[in-house]
């Protein structure tokens, strides 16, 4: 287990994971409230970075809003897992990849501009490999903005608020994906930003802070490794409930301390009849079970059938395919 004792260190991953500066100089403002440096600040972050303790300093992206996604999994045979999550990884548009303990044990997010983009990623997926894939694409989140203090027992995250896509212009969907790919960790990212984008910075940050208002920009800020910081026992765990139940159970999961991720999914009949989902993310699996034990003592959860499934493994852990890379002519 990692624990963070330098505590700007501990402050930067503690405090910046959302509602990050956006400013001329966004670096030199965390400094300034820490008492730091702006190259300090910088060099830290670069080395939490290259020690695989934070993936980026940037943006997630309110699912459902510039782009699609689905979750999906495969049941592959044990000899062959490493082959196949390579496999699925291989995809740029799969941005988490992991192993479960379940006979359905390789489970993947599949991103991209539309759904016909995901569609052709699972077809690919399920012809390369010759296993059915599961597609349980989301009906409607109940949390989805996983974010969290490295020193909270029961770590929690803000109440999901509605995003407004009809705050979308022309452009965004570039901004986007450069900000779920990581800002550059220099003194000036956002004017970088826009020269990458032939754009200006006023323009650039103004569309950043919009985009932010309408909860488009579901968080922006440092993006953690959480397994690699010590929550290293995180369990899927899906519950199976009719329809007409989950309106109800769904806000009181997602409001029980130590669930970090809550939503409904298509369930496939016959196969896998789970619509609700949570993740727990915890620092052991008898915390983890604690957590459990709670969620499933809830009035709205009572007596439901439910399967948990930890993680043993991250294939893949990166930002989400927005708009793909033009093929060059």
């Amino acid at each position: 287990m990692c624990h963070i004792t330098d505590p700007i260190d501990r402050a930067l991953l503690d405090d910046w994971q959302r509602n990050f500066p956006i400013t001329d100089r966004p670096f030199l403002n965390i400094a300034e409230e820490l008492g730091q440096s702006e190259s300090n600040v910088i060099a830290r972050l670069k080395r939490m970075r290259t020690s695989g303790r934070i993936t980026r300093v940037g943006a997630t992206v309110a699912p459902g809003t510039a782009s699609a996604s689905t979750l999906a999994a495969v049941a592959a045979p044990e000899d062959q897992v490493e082959e196949i999550a390579a496999l699925i990884g291989a995809e740029p548009g799969v941005n988490h990849n992991y192993l479960r303990e379940d006979d359905w044990n390789l489970w993947f997010v599949a991103t991209g501009p539309d759904r016909v983009h995901v569609d052709a990623t699972l077809a690919r997926i399920g012809a390369r490999t010759g296993l059915r894939v599961l597609d349980l694409p989301l009906v409607r989140p109940f949390n989805v903005d996983l974010g969290f203090r490295m020193g909270a027992a029961t770590p929690r995250v803000p109440a999901r608020r509605e995003a407004d896509v009809s705050a979308l212009r022309p452009g965004d969907t570039d901004l986007l994906q450069a900000l779920t790919s990581g800002l550059q960790l220099v003194s000036n990212p956002y004017a970088m930003l826009a020269e990458e984008l032939n754009r200006d910075t006023g323009d650039v940050m103004a569309r950043i802070r919009a985009m932010q208002a309408a909860g488009i920009i579901a968080r922006l800020g440092v993006i953690v490794r959480h397994r690699a910081l010590g929550w290293s026992s995180n369990a899927m765990v899906v519950w199976d409930l009719p329809s007409d139940a989950i309106a109800a159970a769904g806000p009181a999961l997602a409001a029980c301390p130590g669930i970090t991720l809550c939503y409904e999914r298509r369930p496939v009949p016959g196969i896998w009849p789970y619509r609700l989902y949570s993740m727990i993310h915890a620092r052991s699996r008898s915390e983890a079970e604690e957590v459990l034990g709670r969620a499933a003592a809830l009035p709205e959860l009572a007596s439901a059938p439910h399967k948990v499934l930890f993680s043993t493994r991250c294939f893949k852990q990166t930002g989400a395919l927005i708009k793909p890379k033009e093929k060059a002519a």
